[in-house]
């Protein structure tokens, strides 16, 4: 049955799961009681029972990646490097959209929007075919990042003009294809938090539906990441790099960014679920800060044009529907969609920590001081798939 909105929910069998695993160390999770628990549960599991053995969690390492960072105008943005796409998409849309006077078009501007759909597509579509787990295929991040690379995608992007079609470039480094032999619920929660001493988290995490797997362990949900994977295997007669592989790691849109200042300092921290939505949520939410100079929660709180392909899709309900006209009369074929957004964050105001939460759904941004900003809800949270 439904729980009621507000009231408390107690999980003391993954309490002390928690706790075994601080007093125990990580390795207790992955082998012994616990990952014999795990696996008789997915084995024997009234749907879809897997055949994962114990062997496959002793073998699990949780990897230390690489950040992916830029230099946007004057801030250094770093974010996660693969097998998640979010970051290298992220900078690669706000690099390209870096020769055109954001600042000046303003956010009212549906030519500013529609360079956003443009650049958007343009990283989506270098997303779609390049990235996928490192340790299986060659993502050429370092060419995809490329001062040169990113000004001939950039060239692409006219202000008064939409692209016919939009393909993935040839950045430096990328490999050579392999030829081939002859919808979505949310579950992705994101948070963003600094302390007293300048430490800055921003964490996005993702059972991939609203209880992942359906099933749990000792309180805990088990994940339905494997749809993260492409579901299709090749494209065209080519491999695709997402493709699912033993010990394979899927790709994913969670973009966790931290956005620093001129003076090296920590300006933002921003992440968002929803999601393939996930990325131009970001996107957006830095453009809104660094080149509108809205606050995190105002930036957060704008309508989204979501491109990852040939039709834009607007949010439906919000300021954006407004622009049709005119982005049609750019060349957009757009389409009005409820999107599944819910970004986060957490900025340096005056010296001070303030916490911005999304209005469309559950979430809360709390200040330094313990100020809680004022959010009205608007909407319901949806999900797009990744």
């Amino acid at each position: 049955s439904p729980v009621a909105i507000g009231a408390m929910i107690r999980n003391p069998a993954q309490a002390a799961l928690l706790q075994r695993i601080a007093a125990r160390g990580a390795d207790s999770f992955y082998v012994g009681p616990e990952a014999q628990k795990i696996v008789t549960t997915v084995n024997t599991a009234a749907r879809n029972p897997s055949k994962m053995t114990t062997g496959d969690l002793a073998s699990y390492d949780a990897k230390t990646r690489p950040p992916v960072c830029i230099t946007y105008r004057v801030h250094r943005i770093c974010g996660m490097g693969p097998p998640s796409s979010g970051g290298i998409t992220v900078l690669m849309i706000l690099k390209q959209l870096e020769r055109f006077d954001m600042a000046r078009l303003g956010k009212d501007s549906p030519q500013a929007w529609h360079l956003f759909a443009e650049s958007s597509r343009l990283a989506y579509a270098d997303r779609d075919l390049y990235v996928g787990d490192p340790d299986f295929v060659s993502v050429p991040v370092k060419g995809m990042l490329d001062p040169a690379y990113i000004a001939t995608r950039s060239a692409l992007i006219q202000p008064t003009t939409t692209m016919a079609s939009v393909s993935a470039g040839s950045p430096p480094g990328a490999p050579a294809r392999q030829s081939a032999p002859v919808s979505e619920v949310p579950g992705t929660t994101d948070l963003a938090v600094a302390d007293a001493r300048g430490n800055v988290v921003e964490v996005t995490t993702t059972v991939e539906g609203y209880f992942g797997s359906g099933l749990t362990v000792d309180g805990t949900v088990l994940n339905n990441q494997l749809t993260d994977f492409d579901t299709v295997p090749e494209k065209g007669g080519y491999l695709v790099a997402n493709r699912v592989e033993g010990g394979k790691r899927p790709r994913s849109s969670m973009s966790p960014t931290i956005v620093y200042g001129p003076d090296g300092k920590v300006r933002l921290a921003v992440g968002a679920a929803g999601g393939s939505t996930i990325i131009a949520q970001v996107a957006k939410a830095i453009i809104g800060v660094v080149d509108w100079k809205l606050s995190a929660q105002d930036s957060i709180a704008l309508g989204l044009i979501y491109a990852p392909g040939h039709v834009a899709a607007v949010e439906k309900g919000t300021e954006r529907e407004a622009m049709i006209p005119a982005l049609e009369a750019l060349g957009e074929t757009v389409q009005v969609t409820a999107l599944g957004l819910k970004a986060n964050a957490v900025e340096r105001v005056n010296g001070r920590w303030v916490g911005a939460a999304d209005p469309r759904s559950e979430g809360v941004g709390i200040a330094q001081d313990g100020t809680v900003t004022q959010i009205q809800r608007v909407g319901a949270l949806q999900r797009a798939p990744e």
